[in-house]
């Protein structure tokens, strides 16, 4: 990694005046943010993080003094042209031409993997992850909140297999309950065998609205009971008919997600765990962990005096296991984690739904810990916000796929009535991945928890900070090479990229690897959103002032790389956010 052997050169000259082990130094060592005004070191020591006793009592005033003299102790060689104190920190500026070759040469080298070679994932160990997104219920709208889902727990997931992890992704569907009865009794009334076949989803939810206004019904109830009591008694005719709306469904979830650039490993549901749910009821029974109120419903008592002030649910007083929260019970919850443990011996477990649902997670991993199972503490709840006001020109979102022709007829109508469109061989496929880039970027610019409003107007804009903008500087940036020839590395004179707007590109293609660290740390999608955005917006100044056309061949070849190098590290940090790259727009 080009920042990495900088890093290193750095490292290696403290560890001699500081007597400390170069890599106990080398995650103190970062990359500076780009600046408007230009003029930044392309790396800072922090202070505070190597000089002991540096307690939060130092003054700032002591930091720049420690600063001051460290910087003085130090010599300028072959890597580093320049060094400085600045506020509590080191400055490193790396020698111009130096910087632009071994920048090059990475991008050109690494390919796709540049960034996630970096040195600073050598001491994380390559893990297996499970990870569970997306789960809708069969029968019920496909809401905003299993948008959000699926393109979180995707994003996750790239990231994750990017920086070599193994990953299983799976999507555990509301398949299961009364619902079910209900849908069963429903589809003997109003249902239809071609409608189902061609349109599961959207037939099945318009028979669960049509018997819904009838469940107050006695007689409806009574046949819904019934039919739900033959799905857990095993009927085989009534399993059929289950069967045949759940594996419907799931083909036409894998025909929508296709569109999303979203596939999963496991379709799972509440269905599997029926029976398994009884069994861990018993073994929270074994262990004395399993309560009785008043009322006969089963608790676990998860306070610190153990005074039921804080409890979980999980059994009716029928004896069978409760449905809460995401139509799930805590014991349906606990027998999938266990059973996903024993099949895949996973090393982190991540869910994937609202915010909503924290408690939910938290009780979960508390009974799981009861039991004995320590790696409950490997589990983890990435939570995420709501979503206001996303509607399509049909009024309220019901299904994923209103959502995808909803992005894609605007997105359409955007690039027809734009002069500068170029003509391409397939518009609406273009309009489709350059809204999905739209969609994604207005979500996850903010903190994943953050609620926030939604715009079509806002996430469809060409300029500013939207996924219209970064599809926009790829395919300018992809027909830039198309029209001057491919760039070649070999022999580019890298004393042709001395300009600042050249400088700044590459000092910002230095700090993508740190960039992917922090998302892999916190897995908050924003840092790489904001690295692409300012990558797109130096890119877009570097492409006006800094032209191939017209220049000599030596400094047309040379810029030429620079784009290269710009194109290939924005295609890859959009890939990982789960946006497909136009080449045409």
């Amino acid at each position: 990694m080009a920042a990495g052997s900088f890093r290193r050169s750095i490292a290696s000259q403290l560890s001699k005046v500081l007597d400390l082990p170069p890599e106990n130094l080398i995650k103190s060592i970062s990359a500076v943010p780009v600046s408007k005004k230009r003029h930044v070191a392309d790396f800072q020591l922090s202070i505070a993080s190597v000089i002991e006793n540096s307690s939060s009592d130092c003054s700032a005033q002591d930091l720049h003094l420690q600063a001051q003299q460290l910087a003085e102790r130090l010599k300028c060689d072959s890597v580093v042209s320049e060094i400085s104190a600045g506020p509590g920190t080191v400055n490193f500026t790396i020698n111009r031409e130096l910087l632009a070759k071994t920048v090059l040469q990475q991008v050109w080298k690494d390919g796709s993997e540049y960034g996630v070679k970096s040195e600073l994932f050598s001491t994380v160990p390559r893990q297996k992850a499970v990870i569970e997104f997306s789960s809708p219920n069969i029968a019920k709208k496909f809401h905003i909140g299993h948008l959000r889902s699926t393109i979180v727990g995707n994003f996750i997931a790239n990231l994750k297999v990017a920086l070599g992890h193994e990953v299983v992704r799976i999507n555990y569907l509301g398949d299961w309950g009364m619902q079910f009865g209900l849908l069963g009794v429903g589809f003997q009334s109003f249902g239809n065998k071609e409608k189902l076949k061609s349109s599961p989803l959207q037939h099945l939810f318009e028979v669960y609205v049509q018997i819904n206004k009838a469940a107050e019904n006695e007689n409806t109830k009574k046949l819904a009971k019934d039919f739900f009591r033959k799905l857990e008694e095993h009927d085989e005719q009534t399993l059929s008919i289950w069967k045949q709306f759940r594996d419907l469904s799931i083909e036409e979830y894998i025909r929508i997600y296709k569109r999303l650039g979203v596939h999963f490993d496991e379709y799972s549901g509440e269905s599997f765990y029926q029976e398994k749910a009884q069994e861990v009821l018993k073994m929270l029974e074994d262990k004395g962990l399993l309560q009785k109120t008043i009322k006969g419903t089963g608790v676990v008592d998860l306070s610190e005096k153990k005074d039921l002030s804080t409890f979980s649910t999980v059994m009716r007083s029928d004896g069978t296991s409760l449905y809460i929260t995401r139509q799930v019970s805590p014991s349906v919850d606990l027998a999938a984690a266990i059973d996903r443990m024993n099949k895949h011996s996973w090393d982190t477990m991540i869910y994937v739904t609202d915010k909503s649902q924290s408690n939910h997670f938290q009780h979960l991993f508390q009974i799981l810990k009861l039991m004995g199972y320590d790696w409950a503490e490997r589990c983890q709840h990435v939570s995420f916000g709501l979503v206001q006001g996303m509607k399509t020109r049909r009024g309220e979102v019901i299904f994923l796929e209103d959502v995808l022709n909803e992005v894609r007829s605007r997105m359409l109508q955007n690039m027809i009535s734009t002069k500068t469109t170029k003509e391409m061989q397939d518009p609406v496929e273009t309009a489709e991945k350059v809204g999905l880039a739209a969609l994604i970027i207005q979500d996850f610019r903010g903190l994943l928890s953050s609620d926030y409003q939604f715009s079509w107007d806002r996430a469809l804009q060409s300029r500013g900070d939207t996924g219209v903008f970064l599809q926009y500087t790829h395919a300018r940036l992809h027909s830039l090479e198309q029209m001057h020839g491919n760039a070649e590395l070999t022999d580019v004179n890298v004393a042709c990229l001395q300009e600042p707007d050249a400088i700044s590109v590459l000092q910002h293609l230095l700090r993508y690897d740190e960039v992917l660290y922090r998302s892999s740390q916190d897995l908050q999608p924003k840092h790489i959103v904001s690295y692409l955005l300012m990558l797109s917006h130096l890119a877009a100044v570097a492409h006006k002032t800094l032209p191939v056309k017209g220049s000599a061949p030596d400094v047309a070849q040379a810029r030429l790389c620079l784009f290269h190098a710009a194109r290939s590290v924005l295609a890859n940090g959009m890939k990982l956010l789960g946006i497909t790259p136009v080449t045409q727009m």
